[in-house]
């Protein structure tokens, strides 16, 4: 083995296997530029509506205009990273970090925290060999954050010249896929031939696996914490992923202690059931479904839920607020401030202990398979592995609160830690998730010291992503949990708050749009779930198009001599075929445009005609419009005598039309309808209150299946109240309510809501599905046929018992 420190003349070597690594993965940026081309071209070609068909050809033309330049400037920018900047260097660049820190560098750290991640979930082995490498080659204990090897390093360059080049950040969310799939299989062979390189040199041919673990005391931030591997999560200490990165369970958990299952503090208020709350949703629909029409009179005329819930929460926040300022000096909740330097370390100490006893507490599933999408193995975690973390997170607390230098920050810890014991202790949450909340403990604990706001505001970011994630879990039993995409989901989220713990709301705020997105896909990604959303958005998208041509055909032939036959034909026919057409070819396509004309062409066909010429016309041009009407009949699927009746009326009506001696249509006026129609889409609007004619056949019909297992839920009901339209219209995607529909009671997530918010998909466990529109969806609301599982969100329940907890024993707070 070489001696622990290299030669002098060994140095440029480093340098050398750097620039090595660029060049080979500098190799990638041509056919990463192509790759990235094609996908942009194939979601323009993908389009579902022609406002996403023009951002997404503006973000394909935007890429052509610049992907040279963005390949000459990414490459540039890697190879002048080649040389890592002096210790000066990177503390002025850490001073500009604190000073300038805006949105925009967050979200550009986070998508290259997301790119890294990708990275050292692929390239774990190699890295790690390689920074062992590199370490003994410079003669130094760690390699710092912008070192050039680093994947956090590559991939914030790589989003930096994609901003500089004047590339939007939904260019690179359209491409992320073929960026992440060709960035991580480069940068794997790079860090395999750069070890080869370096193994060639003679340098560390056979490595100390020990050398991957660091000793002794914690160092602070920016360092690893003991019994973190080399690879664990990132550089810089504070990533620490026990579940997604690599090398993430090398960590003993012995700084946890060996606390027991069911230690103190872990059973009380166990299940965080909340005071005022059924015991039994299901039950409390079926007494709700069967009331009178006096019971629902009363419910129209009282608050929504929603408001009567959202007040409550606000009084359990104002008890809060009142014993904060009450009984502990200098609380102020509109103060932001920063940890003191003994908790601010003592926090990052156990947050990476905390880390390492999750991963240490639960066990590999029976398959051994890789997780889906991680490459490692599923972890498999029950109440008894919980209440293990949860044991030692009380423990901590004591220690943290002697490291804090004020009341408030006393009396902070202890209320985030009443909090997630109590969210801990909540069973309806499957245990694989409680252990990564588990995890958040302490950025929420940072974000409550900083932001006391955090206690006085319902939609602080965190608040709202705890929420979310655990209202949208509750309906999930730990078998279905388990290697999930929404499990690995909760992990990246935990995970990338992990890395930027000093960034506070911003850091959250970003997550928790991140999520809800993810969750529009993840509800809607099962196969039967995915085809009902993909008819019933057409359907909505069809009909109310249908709806609205009607009402501007009806305007622009208002002041037109046009025969009734015709108006109806029009009205009742015609508008369902451009309707259609629209939906099924796009507005502007050419046979929706030919359809569009048609109806122009039949208005002036079907108008007097006095004089020789126009009507040797309507003679030449019959044959191919009565044509064009049977073509748009057909697509309706009007055929057969259906199909002879409406020609036949047209042919009797254009033939009464020779003889007319009544004023012609001025060709002016053709012109302009001829020119509204081909832009009709410009004027159509969105009325909620139009319902749209939906049933369970039609659903059969254009899906093709049995639709046996469909209730379309499309009509009846009294008139709800504006307050109940506009609940239904704030209902959150994920949550689970109890539905009782034609007797039958049943637990459903909330899954997907149509563009127009006209629409509205409740899918149950068993594989049902409740599709229901807008004003029927407000109408169960109002009835109690509809009723939340949860009527109060998970922080505010935890709010609850904590302050349950504090008003038994005062002394807990400040002790």
């Amino acid at each position: 083995m070489a001696s622990s420190l290299p030669p002098a003349s060994a140095a440029p070597l480093g340098r050398q296997a750097r620039e090595h690594f660029v060049a080979y993965v500098e190799g990638v940026l041509p056919a990463l530029s192509d790759a990235i081309r094609r996908k942009l071209i194939e979601g323009v070609d993908g389009s579902t509506s022609s406002r996403d068909m023009q951002e997404r050809s503006d973000a394909m033309f935007d890429f052509e205009r610049v992907r040279a330049s963005w390949v000459a400037s990414t490459a540039r920018a890697w190879r002048d990273a080649v040389i890592p900047p002096t210790a000066t260097a990177r503390i002025r660049l850490g001073v500009m970090d604190l000073e300038l820190i805006g949105d925009d560098v967050v979200e550009k750290k986070i998508l290259a925290s997301r790119l890294a991640l990708a990275v050292r979930e692929k390239a774990s082995w190699e890295l790690n060999d390689l920074k062992v490498r590199i370490q003994h080659l410079d003669g130094i204990e760690e390699m710092v954050n912008q070192d050039i090897l680093q994947p956090e390093a590559v991939s914030q360059l790589l989003i930096e010249q994609w901003t500089a080049n004047a590339l939007p950040r939904n260019s690179w969310s359209l491409a992320k896929d073929v960026i992440q799939q060709h960035m991580v299989d480069r940068m794997l062979e790079g860090y395999r031939r750069t070890n080869k390189f370096l193994i060639d040199r003679g340098v560390l041919p056979e490595i100390d696996l020990s050398k991957n673990v660091r000793r002794g005391a914690i160092a602070p931030r920016g360092r690893r914490g003991p019994g973190e591997s080399a690879g664990q999560g990132g550089s810089d200490g504070r990533s620490g992923f026990s579940g997604g990165g690599a090398g993430g369970q090398n960590g003993s958990g012995s700084q946890g202690g060996s606390a027991q299952a069911g230690g103190p503090g872990v059973n009380n208020g166990k299940g965080g059931s909340a005071q005022g709350m059924a015991s039994n949703p299901g039950d409390g629909a079926a007494t709700r479904g069967s009331g009178n029409v006096g019971d629902e009179t009363r419910m129209m005329t009282s608050g929504t839920p929603l408001a009567r819930a959202r007040q409550r929460a606000n009084g359990v926040l104002g008890q809060l607020r009142r014993l904060l300022t009450d009984r502990v000096a200098g609380f102020d909740i509109n103060h932001v401030t920063r940890p003191s330097p003994a908790l601010d370390e003592a926090m990052s100490i156990h947050q990476t202990a905390v880390q390492a006893t999750v991963a240490g507490s639960g066990v590999p599933s029976a398959s051994g398979a890789p997780g889906a999408g991680t490459g490692e193995v599923d972890i498999v975690y029950d109440d008894a592995h919980v209440e293990q973390v949860a044991t030692e997170l009380r423990q901590r607390t004591g220690d943290l609160k002697r490291k804090a230098a004020t009341s408030t920050e006393k009396a902070t810890i202890e209320i985030v830690a009443l909090m997630f014991q109590s969210i801990l202790a909540e069973e309806r949450i499957p245990p694989a998730i409680r252990v990564w909340f588990a995890r958040l403990q302490m950025p929420v604990l940072r974000v409550a010291i900083a932001e006391p706001e955090f206690f006085g505001s319902l939609s602080h970011p965190a608040r709202q992503l705890i929420d979310r994630m655990g209202s949208c879990v509750m309906g999930f039993d730990a078998a279905s949990i388990g290697g999930s995409a929404l499990e690995i989901e909760v992990k990246r989220v935990v995970q990338v708050i992990e890395q930027y713990p000093e960034t506070g709301r911003r850091v959250f705020q970003l997550v928790y749009d991140e999520f809800q997105k993810f969750l529009s896909r993840f509800l809607t990604e099962k196969g039967p779930t995915q085809r009902i959303v993909s008819v019933a958005q057409q359907v909505e998208q069809k009909e109310t198009m249908a709806i609205q041509y009607t009402i501007e055909m009806r305007k622009m032939l208002n002041d037109m001599p046009v025969r009734d036959e015709v108006r109806e034909f029009l009205f009742k026919v015609w508008a369902e075929v451009l309707a259609l057409a629209a939906v099924k070819h796009g507005p502007q396509h050419d046979e929706t445009l030919s359809l569009k004309k048609a109806a122009t062409d039949l208005v002036w066909a079907a108008s007097a005609k006095p004089n020789r010429n126009d009507r040797a016309r309507v003679i030449q041009d019959l044959p191919g419009l009565l044509l064009k009407l049977r073509q748009g009949m057909e697509l309706m699927g009007i055929q057969g005598p259906e199909q002879e009746g409406h020609i036949k009326v047209i042919g009797d009506t254009l033939a009464d039309a020779f003889l007319s001696k009544t004023e012609a249509i001025p060709q002016a006026h053709i012109e302009a309808m001829a020119k509204r129609l081909a832009n009709l889409e410009d004027f159509v609007g969105d009325d909620p209150n139009v319902d749209l004619p939906l049933d369970a056949e039609s659903i059969e019909l254009m899906l093709g299946i049995d639709a046996s297992m469909i209730e379309v839920v499309a009509d009846g009901g009294s008139r709800p109240s504006i307050a109940m339209v506009a609940w239904a219209q704030e209902l959150q995607l994920g949550n689970w309510f109890t539905i009782d529909h034609n007797g039958i009671t049943a637990q459903v997530q909330y899954v997907w809501r149509s563009e127009r918010k006209q629409l509205h998909l409740f899918a149950s466990s068993e594989g049902r599905s409740y599709l229901i529109q807008a004003r029927r969806l407000a109408s169960y609301l109002q009835a109690g046929l509809l009723v939340p599982n949860e009527e109060e969100a998970l922080t505010v329940r935890a709010t609850r018992d904590a302050l349950a907890k504090l008003d038994a024993n005062p002394e807990r707070l400040l002790g």
